[in-house]
């Protein structure tokens, strides 16, 4: 799904962005809720970037990679955690792009979310080129999602990857 979010271009450069887990939901622009074999996801485009809510059998996990006053996390390029019954990778990079390059990239990874049932992206006004964008999907038993945020003032392309499953037992 695509949208165009009525708003300000808040987090204006990559180094803005901070992680945090277990946020409670913040006010969104934009929802979508996803359905995936016994998980269900809740995409959530803020004003300062996104939040992925998932809520399992075994618990629920909350994501936000935003804007966050006060946060003194900045945006970490890998973090493997342990959290009650959820086994949690992250990771994160930075790509800077040429003008040319950046809105191709930009406009082939619009495409790609837009036309995906699991995935949600948001164009700031402004700039075409100035989005948040999600893609959700279960494999093996796994959670996995990727956010992309694009800040085309600085060429600069931020792509997080996560994964989430049930922590498996140590054998006794």
């Amino acid at each position: 799904m695509l949208t165009t979010l009525k708003t300000s271009y808040t987090d204006t450069r990559a180094s803005d962005l901070a992680w945090a887990l277990g946020r409670e939901p913040l006010p969104a622009l934009s929802v979508l809720d996803v359905e995936l074999e016994g998980a269900h996801v809740q995409l959530r485009l803020l004003g300062a970037s996104h939040q992925v809510l998932l809520e399992q059998e075994v618990g629920t996990c909350s994501e936000t990679v935003a804007c966050i006053p006060g946060s003194s996390t900045p945006l970490p390029l890998g973090v493997a955690k342990r959290l009650a019954d959820w086994e949690y990778e992250f990771a994160a990079r930075v790509e800077t792009l040429s003008p040319g390059s950046f809105a191709g990239r930009a406009q082939e990874l619009l495409a790609l979310v837009a036309d995906h049932p699991n995935g949600l992206a948001g164009v700031f006004p402004g700039s075409p080129d100035a989005f948040t964008a999600m893609l959700v999907q279960r494999h093996e038993g796994q959670v996995h999602w990727r956010t992309w945020h694009a800040y085309p003032q600085e060429g600069q392309l931020v792509a997080t990857r996560t994964r989430v499953a049930a922590r498996v037992p140590a054998p006794l």
